[in-house]
């Protein structure tokens, strides 16, 4: 699954006949890198791919004022079967990364198991303002939203306060984890 495809796809299924910088231009609008994985500056590379792999196709050429002519694209009818496939694969698909995090602690040096406690409330610490700055950015721009895309906002929101729950549980059992870590490795408690 392709999240700038989706987006690509989607814009001009949605909007109709789109040049790149219009793409580009919606997705800074609609804030997409903050809420999906989509650079707007990848639009570019991903339309010349999307055109190279027949989804695509340029229709016409525009030219507005002093700017350089643009390739105005439209979705061809394998765009449109990409668009629905990738559309329900992303639908029907969790997709949860793994988080560094857990192999770091997995691989804990002696130096590291004295620092972990300090490290775990720091990120502890960065969840709670990433959160705090979602909730408020999302308070923000409420009033130009529709329901899904206040719904859409929510998601990141429950995830980092997931996170924050779980990083909350491992403080709690930090000192037995380092007890067992420090036995294991051969280290004085």
């Amino acid at each position: 699954m392709s999240s700038i495809r989706l987006f690509v796809l989607g814009s001009l299924a949605e909007r109709g006949p789109m040049h790149g910088h219009a793409l580009r231009l919606l997705a800074v609008e609609e804030h997409i890198d903050m809420w999906a994985d989509v650079a707007a500056s990848a639009i570019y590379a991903a339309m010349k791919r999307l055109d190279a792999d027949g989804l695509i196709r340029g229709v016409r050429t525009e030219r507005e004022g002093n700017y350089p002519e643009r390739q105005v694209y439209d979705l061809t009818e394998h765009g449109l079967a990409a668009l629905d496939r990738i559309r329900r694969e992303s639908l029907d698909h969790i997709v949860m990364r793994p988080d560094p995090v857990d192999l770091a602690l997995a691989r804990l040096d002696e130096a590291s198991i004295a620092e972990v406690r300090a490290t775990v409330e720091h990120r502890v610490a960065g969840l709670q303002e990433r959160l705090d700055y979602e909730q408020a950015h999302t308070a923000e721009i409420a009033r130009h939203l529709t329901a899904m895309e206040k719904q859409i906002m929510r998601h990141p929101i429950h995830r980092i306060r997931g996170e924050i729950a779980w990083h909350q549980e491992l403080l709690e059992a930090l000192p037995e984890l380092i007890a067992d870590e420090k036995s294991r490795k051969g280290l004085t408690p």
